[in-house]
């Protein structure tokens, strides 16, 4: 049985302003950054031990062309992501989640 896939409040938070900030930059960029972190969703959806402990059990999935990485925990029955956040942010703004 696969986990439940979920993106916590906060993640989805930073993903929608990330998206209105590169919309605002160019049209139809926006769209393209949603679609390179759906991209990483689906990547960490199929096989999530794939990518790199960033801190205990917290692994971090880079997206591609775009600053931004993905930060989640899988547990047995789900897949949490925790953040989507610029990487040249601080670490904290993300490990206080978890």
């Amino acid at each position: 049985m696969r986990p439940r896939f979920l993106v916590e409040p906060e993640a989805e938070a930073e993903l929608d302003e990330a998206f209105n900030w590169y919309e605002a930059r160019t049209a139809g960029l926006g769209s393209e950054f949603v679609r390179a972190v759906r991209a990483a969703f689906a990547l960490i959806r199929r096989k999530p031990d794939q990518f790199p402990r960033a801190r205990g059990d917290i692994r971090r999935a880079l997206v591609r062309r775009f600053p931004y990485a993905v930060y989640y925990v899988t547990e047995t029955a789900q897949i949490s992501v925790l953040a989507v956040i610029h990487t040249r942010r601080h670490p904290r703004r993300w490990q206080s989640r978890r």
